[in-house]
């Protein structure tokens, strides 16, 4: 189109200034003889981008949307061409047709005219449908305007009775697909049968662009869960696995699109939770058993989207442990050990985020320590990618939970310690410093082990655990003072030092003082301050800082067991200065 614009706006400038425009105004009238043919040419005329505002100056958009009310086939026609073209692009064009109320007359019409299967009126329904298009593209409003006006249903219904029809249809998908963006438009289409339409266009289609056109459209409704839902009960689910069969081992650029859009679309269907567990059915069912076999594969993609969607399937205790039992650990185990020198950072994610669901159970959590996941995962250790770092600390930290033998073994591994203090620093990555806080901490209160606990001093990680005592989570704040109480109760004297360059004791004054800090932390601060006693430099320091006036404040505390444990703390704190 490049050379085409001096030419246009030549051509613009001409015919502005010939005044002609003025003139079609008058002609466009319901008793004028030629209103057909003027409204034709305008039309021609507003396919020069040069010419849409002119055309909205000239008042030729009130008398087009008023022969939006005529009878004639024809008339119809070309009004309904020239008013899409001149919106097309065109904010001052939709402005204009949205004053004079264009709008509402088009979708009357697309409702009187929809069951008309005669090829004129097919070609007036594609017509308007354009021009609804036209005048509502990337418009947030205007599409929500549409939306209100009633336009999904009449338009689901169009491609019901006009499946036949390749324009119309196209028509319909372009329209579903910019509609589909908007939030509002979702509760409105899964009241329609929107999807029973679409999945029988779907196994219609041979051609690679149509199935595209039909998958951009699914994509943003899938995002509904009740759509989702009907969707599988549509029999999607068996046309994505039939693509998925007859792509696999294709190289045609064409073929390898598909598969990627077909598996992404099924883990997507996989994201709700009835869809879900209505394909799952209890681990018996022949679509859970297809996606299975995806992770064996040779195909990366396909192997991502089987761990994907086995991560999905991972969200209740019942399918986590029917899986676990029926050998999915290893399965994953296999795959993430073909990429561990590959560097695959996608499918190393998802294998892990498989993995971590599947640990959430306790009953699986021994199963799963046993069938040898620590180490598969620990070969990621060296790995430079965040995702695939905060995988591995969730798989690692549910792993461990009230696992104590498995939490002393990981806490010993010097190996992972100095890599978690490390990662505790990655100030870019606050998802990977949060998981490496809570994983040191994990170590510690599940293990109880003096030895896990030198190892942490050693590698320089108590300074973290105080920091995290900081943190804006009570969950995180919480797992940190417990661990250092622990540190505290066993291993005070080697942990001394760190405590006291952290500013530890500060830090618990300020907890306690705060009025916001939740009860759980006050508590757990007193706790801690109890046990930093037994070292006389910290003791000093707390003896420094009138921690009486905080704590004897905090008796009346709400919280019973706040209270209580502020009388043990005066106590203690009376008798030691």
């Amino acid at each position: 189109m490049g050379n085409q614009e001096p030419k246009d706006a030549e051509t613009s400038e001409k015919i502005q200034a010939s005044g002609i425009l003025q003139l079609f105004a008058s002609l466009l009238t319901p008793q004028s003889s030629c209103k057909a043919k003027v409204a034709n040419i305008i039309a021609e005329v507003a396919k020069n981008e040069f010419m849409r505002i002119p055309c909205v100056d000239a008042g030729l958009i009130s008398p087009l949307v008023q022969l939006l009310n005529s009878k004639d086939q024809e008339v119809l026609l070309q009004t309904g061409r020239a008013l899409g073209n001149i919106c097309y692009d065109s904010h001052e064009g939709r402005s204009a047709v949205d004053q004079a109320g264009g709008a509402q007359i088009v979708i009357d019409h697309l409702r009187s005219l929809c069951s008309l299967t005669d090829p004129a009126n097919e070609k007036l329904l594609t017509v308007f449908c354009g021009m609804l298009m036209n005048y509502s593209n990337e418009n947030d409003s205007l599409q929500a305007q549409l939306i209100n006006m009633g336009v999904i249903p009449t338009l689901v219904k169009l491609l019901g009775i006009h499946c036949q029809n390749a324009a119309l249809t196209e028509m319909c998908l372009v329209a579903f697909g910019n509609l589909a963006e908007l939030e509002s438009s979702k509760e409105q289409f899964a009241s329609t049968n929107i999807a029973e339409e679409l999945v029988k266009l779907f196994k219609k289609q041979i051609e690679h662009d149509k199935r595209e056109m039909i998958f951009e459209v699914l994509a943003p409704l899938a995002e509904n869960d009740a759509i989702k839902l009907q969707l599988v009960e549509a029999g999607l689910v068996e046309c994505l696995l039939e693509i998925v069969q007859q792509k696999v081992d294709s190289d045609k650029e064409d073929d390898i699109t598909e598969l990627k859009t077909g598996s992404d679309l099924m883990v997507l269907l996989l994201l709700g939770d009835e869809s879900m567990q209505k394909l799952f059915e209890g681990g018996k069912g022949s679509v859970f058993q297809r996606v299975l076999s995806w992770i064996p594969s040779n195909n990366h993609q396909l192997q991502l989207a089987g761990a994907l969607a086995i991560a999905n399937f991972a969200r209740n205790d019942g399918n986590c442990i029917h899986m676990v039992d029926n050998g999915i650990v290893e399965k994953l185990m296999d795959l993430l050990d073909r990429h561990v020198e590959d560097g695959n950072v996608t499918v190393q994610h998802a294998a892990l985020s498989a993995l971590r669901n599947l640990a959430i159970p306790v009953i699986n959590k021994a199963k799963m320590l046993s069938a040898g996941v620590t180490e598969a995962v620990l070969k990621f250790l060296k790995s430079e990618m965040p995702p695939v770092q905060f995988k591995l600390l969730g798989t690692l930290r549910m792993l461990i939970d009230a696992q104590a033998e498995a939490a002393e073994q990981l806490g010993k591994n010097v190996k992972l310690v100095e890599r978690l203090v490390e990662w505790c620093e990655a100030k870019d990555h606050a998802g990977v410093m949060g998981e490496s806080n809570r994983l040191l901490s994990a170590l510690i209160r599940h293990s109880k082990s003096k030895d896990v606990i030198k190892t942490i001093v050693q590698s320089g990680g108590i300074k973290h655990l105080v920091t995290m005592a900081t943190s804006e989570h009570v969950i995180m704040q919480n797992e940190a003072l417990v661990a250092l109480a622990l540190i505290a109760a066993l291993e005070l004297g080697t942990a001394e030092k760190d405590l006291e360059s952290a500013k530890l004791v500060q830090i618990l004054h300020r907890l306690l003082a705060d009025e916001r800090s939740a009860p759980e932390i006050k508590y757990n601060s007193m706790v801690l301050i109890c046990a930093l006693m037994g070292s006389e430099s910290l003791h000093k320091e707390v003896q420094d800082l009138a921690f009486l006036d905080v704590v004897s404040k905090l008796r009346s505390h709400e919280n019973k067991s706040v209270a209580q444990q502020a009388s043990l703390t005066e106590q203690r704190l009376t008798v030691e200065s």
